[in-house]
């Protein structure tokens, strides 16, 4: 049966076609179909967040972050950490816009308009009039994939969340004396004196005995494994080898030449001079109508007689600068002057004089005086040029179709990368000692967590399959196989001896340490006037650690100071063990005026911050937050970081 199915499986897709699509056609999809079957992860007001909505939160969040920062650790994006954080986001906004709803808090028209008119780059969109350009406002936030309606409900929908912890930490404040309390234990300093009992000066004492590092290996196997390892081959495709198969049509690059010519000419450059009448922008009214009127009267006069331009410049314009060359401002290019200065200039032919023209320095009357229009290049000189240009935008277009075949091909001849290298020309690159985690220093696929996880997928492991077209960046795919595959091993005995007898005495010389001093510490405490072997006084504290381990310190500073000297010890593992004692608290001197200001205003965030949390804190429990996931430990993440 099975055989006859492999026999006619065009015929039998086709019988499938026509029974399957029908019904959805008749009964619809529902997008919930596919959300229902992502596990749930989270829940808030008791509704659900599934693993589906979560990773695409997290695939937005990435995707902004590497647009601001294109230099990032696409690791650090991709770590538990970091997904956690943005499930934390996600279950945050959820609680917020709940309570919004709950409190029935709304933004009104004129309030969004503000907002939006305080965003920098819808801002830059008004005309001169005053209007927004609303082809260029659709054309920003459709780069977001939004409408004008969804972008703007977005941000009505975060302003009325914004009320929800605004009305809390808009309340915050301090008094001097509560700064004092909070702040001096802060910065308050201890003068102390430490004795070190380091591990190194005890290594000497340990002798290990064979049966000793046979315990020792026996004891702590997963210190002498040999991690997993793979051959591979793999290959990329990107923009770069597409645009190396391009064959460019000649009439096309001469068409393209005509295109951009001026624009590859450089830039026009205009020369002129005016007469300035002085009226700042925070002049009053009657002041500006009296220096518009000035200038119109010298326009009148220079429009006359064009030749006494120069003079009349020198006599009567307000731009010292320019008015002793007889307002002459030298050759400029678009961008130099302020807009309605330039677009009036622009707009002159030569010799001709303008109108009178408002900017925020006042009013002025332009005469232009040259012109300077570069030489317009040959288009054998811009050949070079305007093939890679060309070549560079054809391969943008062509890249998604290419890169559709790149994965049907990987994907349908999975036994080998070297058919898809062929129809692609694309060269089939190889690499050994392949492991689980990205190496240090690795370059292009291999330093991609997504296509190492391909890589060692069961399907990649176990039948040598190709992997998927993964994407490692934009408009860069790869796709690979393993060739071989070392599963993980303890290393014999023999053969990791010596590391073995390294880390034996390393944490018998630590144990030794770390008894020597807490026998001394028990001795000082004790006997205080037999202490010895400490070092000279210093005085610590949170700011100034004088050298010292940040461990030590703050025992220093946590030790209780009823009774003094006071006496901590701090185990510092590999490196030994320490003891401190604390002599006296040295008063804090009072801060200067600058100082105290910048303490309060700092002890207003950390306050307002806390009162923040605590309420939301509150908010997850009135409406129920709950987040299903376990948050990474710090082993894990420093497992994916490495």
């Amino acid at each position: 049966m099975f055989e006859s199915i492999r026999k006619h499986s065009k015929i039998v897709m086709i019988l499938l076609f026509l029974l399957i699509i029908p019904s959805f056609v008749l009964v619809g999809i529902d997008s919930n179909y596919f959300s229902e079957k992502s596990p749930v992860v989270a829940r808030v007001d008791g509704h659900k967040i599934n693993q589906t909505e979560w990773d695409n939160a997290h695939r937005a969040e990435t995707d902004r972050i590497r647009a601001q920062s294109p230099t990032v650790d696409p690791k650090l994006l991709d770590s538990p950490a970091a997904r956690y954080a943005t499930l934390e986001r996600l279950v945050r906004d959820r609680v917020l816009a709940a309570a919004a709803q709950d409190m029935h808090l709304v933004t009104s028209d004129a309030r969004l308009a503000r907002s939006l008119q305080e965003i920098p780059a819808i801002a830059g969109l008004k005309r001169p009039d005053g209007t927004l350009d609303a082809e260029a406002y659709r054309a920003l936030v459709g780069a977001q994939g939004l409408t004008p309606e969804g972008f703007e409900s977005n941000v009505r929908r975060d302003l009325s969340i914004s009320q929800v912890l605004g009305g809390v930490m808009g309340t915050a404040f301090g008094t001097t004396s509560q700064v004092k309390l909070a702040l001096d234990p802060l910065y308050e300093q201890r003068e102390v004196q430490v004795a070190r009992f380091k591990s190194a000066d005890f290594a000497a004492k340990v002798v290990p005995t064979d049966a000793d590092l046979q315990a020792y290996y026996e004891a702590n196997p997963a210190q002498f494994l040999q991690q997993e390892q793979a051959s591979v081959e793999y290959v990329v495709l990107d923009v770069d080898s597409v645009r190396s198969g391009i064959q460019l049509n000649e009439d096309d690059l001469r068409t393209y030449y005509k295109e951009n010519v001026a624009r590859m000419a450089g830039k026009e450059e205009r020369r002129a001079s005016h007469i300035l009448i002085n009226a700042p922008k925070d002049a009053s009214a009657a002041d500006r109508e009296k220096a518009k009127t000035k200038a119109q009267e010298l326009l009148a006069q220079v429009r006359k007689a064009p030749a006494t331009f120069a003079d009349v410049a020198k006599k009567s314009s307000d731009d010292k600068g320019s008015a002793t060359a007889g307002g002459d401002l030298s050759f400029f290019g678009r961008g130099a002057m302020v807009k309605p200065f330039e677009d009036a200039a622009f707009a002159l032919k030569k010799g001709e004089i303008s109108d009178v023209v408002e900017t925020d320095f006042g009013y002025h009357i332009i005469q232009l005086t040259d012109i300077k229009t570069p030489r317009q290049p040959s288009f054998e000189e811009l050949r070079p040029t305007l093939e890679a240009e060309l070549k560079q935008q054809q391969a943008q277009r062509k890249f998604a179709e290419v890169a559709e075949t790149f994965s049907n091909s990987v994907y349908e001849q999975a036994d080998s990368l070297a058919p898809v290298a062929e129809k692609l020309k694309l060269k089939v690159q190889t690499a050994s000692g392949v492991t689980r985690m990205p190496q240090p220093g690795a370059t292009g696929p291999l330093s991609n967590p997504k296509f190492i996880e391909a890589l060692f997928s069961p399907d990649s492991l176990q039948n040598k399959r190709n992997t998927e077209a993964v994407e490692i960046g934009p408009s860069q795919m790869a796709a690979g196989r393993v060739v071989q595959y070392a599963p993980a091993k303890r290393l014999p005995l023999d053969e990791v001896r010596p590391r073995v007898r390294e880390l034996y005495v390393a944490q018998k010389a630590s144990e030794l340490a770390r008894k020597e001093g807490e026998a001394k510490l028990a001795a000082w405490k004790a006997a205080p006037a037999s202490a010895s072997g400490l070092g000279a006084p210093v005085q610590v504290s949170r700011e100034q650690v004088q050298g010292l381990q940040r461990t030590v310190v703050d025992a220093a500073l946590q030790a209780s100071t009823d009774t003094l000297p006071a006496w901590a010890g701090v185990d510092l593992g590999a490196q030994g063990y320490t003891v401190v004692k604390v002599n006296r608290v040295v008063p804090r001197q009072a801060p200067d005026e600058v100082r105290a200001r910048q303490e309060r205003q700092q002890y207003l965030q950390w306050w307002t911050a806390a009162e923040g949390q605590a309420y939301y804190e509150m908010l997850k429990k009135r409406f129920k937050a709950e987040i299903k996931v376990p948050r990474p430990s710090a082993a894990t993440t420093a497992a994916a970081e490495n």
